[in-house]
């Protein structure tokens, strides 16, 4: 007898249905929010203002955000994603139809800023590592990897066939499309499918696995300091640590570069004469190879650290921001791909290490809040990069100052991350084989 709980069958579906469904949501919620990029050119055009007054829309939607995200995480942790989730989609669809109506920076600001983009913040990286986390202990840094992987997959067509849209029927044409995938998918397979932790249906982390006989060393991390690691963290206590703040800097420094980079990517291609159709094709190709970024990344920090992976994640954001200054001076596609290829292959693995991180130092039951109060840090540095690398542009004209500026961003929060150091409260399970062996 196995206790009452559902058979391995049922218990292998309820873990990987979780991964399922986060792949397809975040596929669509991450790249509508990117997909700003391909509406940032049209709408510069259409009103003729400054890039940072533009960029600043953006930027305004991650910053008003941030309040609400110590919030989101209280909420997800008392209601779960199968009602929060398709609460966000209605909020996101609804800024990208009024967005199709704006006319004024303020419009914007309050449409595409703070309804689409800031809205969308339990749907995006953020909130689905406020629960997915919960499913998987041995193979969290992978699982998560699979899961961002629908970003990248699904980039592959979507960014391209908006691009078409735009340049065929007009930006607020593809706003009406985003608007409509939110309500047609998302909100229909989060509400019947979504789950936030697997004992919501009777099960345990990893489907069950690690209670079943496995050894310790392949059952999940060891933990290394005892008392830290079965304290039951609250907020409080949590944010009256040290590692509370250097992750919080580690992520603030990480999304800075991320999204100053991302926001401005098109708008830079199309400045040093790439033309619109492959500066869109080699945005997709980011998502893409962030596939394979994502995964291996992931997976890689099981088996070297946490820290070991993030280094190696956000270095990408930095040799693709030193690509893109030598760039402006010397154009070629071969630093056009090789300066996406690094952005993907490798800083879209900061996304499967954002979870396992703060996971690994503060797990517990209300993990989602400590989380979504680290996140309003990161998405200051989501929304500050974006607005100053534009205010330096105009301030210069050129974006030179603005890389440079992501380029020391990158191991400044490597640094953070290995001062927080989660090998010092869990060593990942790949570590602990190493070990043994």
């Amino acid at each position: 007898m196995n206790g009452g709980r559902p058979p391995v069958a049922t218990r292998f579906y309820y873990g990987w249905v979780a991964i399922a469904v986060a792949f397809l949501t975040l596929g669509i919620a991450v790249n509508a929010r990117t997909a700003f990029s391909l509406l940032y050119p049209p709408i510069l055009d259409e009103f003729g203002w400054e890039r940072g007054v533009t960029a600043a829309i953006f930027s305004v939607g991650f910053i008003a955000s941030t309040a609400s995200v110590p919030f989101i995480g209280m909420l997800m942790d008392r209601y779960g994603p199968r009602v929060i989730l398709p609460v966000s989609a209605v909020v996101v669809a609804l800024g990208y139809y009024a967005a199709t109506v704006a006319s004024t920076p303020i419009a914007f600001y309050l449409s595409l800023g703070l309804l689409a983009t800031g809205g969308s913040m339990p749907l995006a990286y953020v909130g689905h590592s406020m629960f997915l986390p919960n499913w998987f202990v041995r193979r969290r840094g992978l699982a998560l990897g699979v899961a961002f992987s629908g970003v990248g997959v699904l980039a592959l067509g979507l960014f391209p066939l908006l691009q078409i849209v735009i340049d065929t029927s007009g930006w607020r044409t593809a706003c009406v499309a985003m608007a409509c995938a939110f309500i047609i998918v998302i909100i229909p397979l989060n509400l019947l499918l979504q789950r936030g932790r697997p004992e919501d249906v009777g099960l345990s982390a990893d489907n069950g696995e690690a209670s079943e006989g496995a050894d310790s060393a392949a059952a999940g991390p060891v933990i290394v300091d005892k008392a830290w690691a079965e304290r039951d963290w609250t907020l409080p206590s949590a944010m009256r640590t040290r590692r509370f703040w250097w992750i919080a800097a580690g992520y603030f420094l990480a999304l800075y570069a991320w999204y100053a980079v991302q926001v401005h990517q098109i708008r830079f291609f199309l400045d040093v004469g790439v033309n619109a159709r492959e500066a869109a094709f080699a945005f997709s190709l980011v998502a893409a190879a962030g596939v394979v970024g994502q995964i291996t990344i992931g997976h890689f920090s099981d088996r070297f650290g946490r820290e070991v992976g993030w280094c190696v994640a956000v270095s990408g954001f930095m040799l693709c921001a030193i690509a893109m200054v030598v760039m402006e001076s010397h154009p070629s596609r071969l630093l056009l791909y090789a300066a996406v290829g690094f952005q993907g292959l490798l800083g879209y693995g900061i996304a499967s290490l954002f979870g396992p991180v703060t996971a690994e130092i503060f797990a517990g039951r209300r993990f989602a809040t400590i989380l979504g109060t680290v996140a309003v840090m990161a998405n200051l540095g989501a929304g500050t990069g974006p607005w100053v690398t534009g205010y330096l542009y105009d301030l210069a004209g050129s974006y030179t100052v603005g890389l440079w500026v992501v380029a020391i961003a990158c191991p400044l929060s490597m640094l953070c991350i290995w001062i927080a150091a989660p090998r010092k409260v869990r060593r990942v399970a790949g570590a602990t084989r190493r070990s043994a062996r």
